[in-house]
């Protein structure tokens, strides 16, 4: 008995001390280790991946850099137009008087600029501004600004404005004639304001023209980058940063990207910029003359070697090319020894020469080199449009088959040149007739067209039309053309 009562004693002291171990292991364990120090350690950390490499292999993976030096300069334009809503109304109980005289409803505008100095200049386009009682800027900290206009140019559709501060973000102008067709761009700007975006793509041209005859001077840069309303007046930079171009306009059906966007050299920026700054206005060269870029068929009824240059259509009386003694039918290849291949080249290059200093024109005259001394006048805006309604053919007692050429013709008689708008006493035949796909209609002669001169020489007549067509034995002939109140020339080949 003795032995089991021990037996069962030895047994129970063995569970306490059982129990007891487990209860200090629980308690260890909820603590640190077990009969041993508390862990102490806390969970790893991994550092910070690196940002990834701009360069692999020599080939560039990414533009972020970029983005982050230049962005900041990069602003959003909210120009505020107070529109005049005042007008009469109809009713069933009458007109109604016109509201109040000074009733004006806002209408806002935005678009995007370019910070190009540290104290706040800022370059955009003139049509992001134009007619704005109110110009607010915002930057990319969200920071506002209300700004002043130092100068706008029309012409050149850049703006000058400034916003009061100091030690601004600013991004530096390069040299736009250094850039190639090729060269990677990226386009900043603020499209359709939802807030800035940059966008990336390849200089696909340059010196473009896009809107002839409106009076305006470009000379665009021409890209693929994807540019969309609202990015007007945003800066196209180069992989070194640099400011090449003011984005300015896109070529669209339905007005969205489609991968053809212009933007204004930053050459032609800096320029203009420069003068708004110190004079408030852009003082601009002049010529005088109407001028168009050859053809095939100019160059060979002109005798002419190659197609180089332009031709010169008509001299404007009493200006610098007028008294230089430049004539119609001049072929100007060259200004200064610069070589001219359009008309927008010359005209550019004209316009950023002051007015006052004397030029330098090769020119051909009757297969025959010269050179001309012109003192350049000054360049005055004109925003008069053209008039160039097509005029009926009105009565036709003569007519003359134009043949090969496609046309009709008949004289200017006073009853056909009064239903025509023009001045009898111009001279010449009246086109009455186009044949479809023949060489006049794919030179662009309309009918109402008046030609005065074909191959130099004044045409009063059919029979004047007759000789002179007779002596150029199927070649291509050059003709003087009046449309609507313009006058240009156009050579044109009879088909075989």
């Amino acid at each position: 008995m003795i032995i089991v009562d021990s037996a069962k004693y030895v047994w129970k002291n063995r569970l306490t001390v059982f129990l007891v171990i487990v209860s200090v292991a629980l308690i260890s364990g909820c603590s640190g280790h077990f009969f041993g120090e508390p862990e102490t350690t806390s969970p790893e950390i991994k550092p910070a991946a690196p940002p990834a490499p701009v360069v692999i292999d020599g080939v560039r993976t990414s533009f972020a850099d970029i983005v982050e030096k230049t962005t900041p300069a990069v602003v959003q334009i909210t120009a505020t137009v107070l529109k005049n809503t005042s007008r009469q109304t109809n009713s069933p109980f009458g007109i109604r008087p016109p509201r109040d005289p000074q009733e004006q409803t806002p209408r806002r505008g935005f678009g995007s600029g370019v910070i190009v100095s540290k104290d706040g200049t800022i370059l955009t386009n003139h049509h992001v501004i134009k007619d704005a009682n109110k110009i607010v800027v915002e930057l990319k900290d969200q920071k506002t600004y209300e700004a002043k206009v130092i100068g706008s140019d029309p012409p050149s559709d850049l703006a000058v404005l400034k916003i009061e501060g100091k030690d601004f973000p600013f991004l530096e102008l390069g040299d736009s004639e250094k850039v190639r067709v090729g060269d990677i761009v990226l386009a900043i700007g603020n499209p359709l304001g939802i807030g800035q975006s940059v966008t990336s793509g390849i200089i696909s041209a340059k010196g473009r023209q896009t809107m002839l005859g409106n009076g305006s001077f470009q000379d665009f840069l021409q890209t693929d980058a994807p540019i969309n309303q609202g990015n007007s007046g945003g800066a196209l930079v180069n992989v070194n940063g640099e400011l090449v171009g003011i984005n300015s306009q896109i070529l669209s059906r339905s007005g969205g990207n489609i991968g053809i966007g212009f933007s204004i050299p930053s050459n032609m920026a800096k320029s203009v910029m420069k003068q708004l700054i110190e004079n408030g206005k852009v003082r601009r060269g002049m010529l005088g003359v109407e001028i168009r870029r050859l053809d095939k068929d100019d160059v060979e009824s002109l005798n002419l070697k190659n197609m180089t240059g332009v031709l010169v259509n008509k001299v404007q009386d009493a200006s610098a090319a007028s008294k230089a003694g430049i004539k119609k039918y001049d072929v100007i290849t060259a200004i200064d020894g610069e070589k001219i291949d359009n008309g927008n080249s010359l005209r550019n290059k004209v316009a950023s020469t002051k007015p006052g200093t004397e030029i330098t024109l090769k020119l051909i005259r009757n297969e025959k080199e010269m050179e001309v001394k012109v003192t350049l006048g000054e360049f005055a805006a004109k925003n008069a449009a053209n008039d160039s309604k097509e005029g009926g053919a009105g009565e036709k007692p003569k007519i003359e088959k134009g043949g090969k050429f496609g046309f009709d013709l008949q004289p200017l008689t006073p009853e056909l040149a009064e239903k025509l708008r023009v001045n009898s006493k111009i001279g010449g035949v009246v086109i009455t007739k186009i044949k479809p796909s023949s060489p006049a209609a794919e030179k662009g002669l309309r009918i109402g067209d008046i030609i005065s001169e074909i191959n130099r020489v004044e045409v009063h007549s059919l029979k004047d039309v007759r000789s002179v067509l007779n002596k150029s034995a199927g070649k291509a002939v050059l003709l003087l053309i009046q449309r609507g109140g313009q006058t240009f020339t156009t050579s044109i080949k009879p088909e075989k």
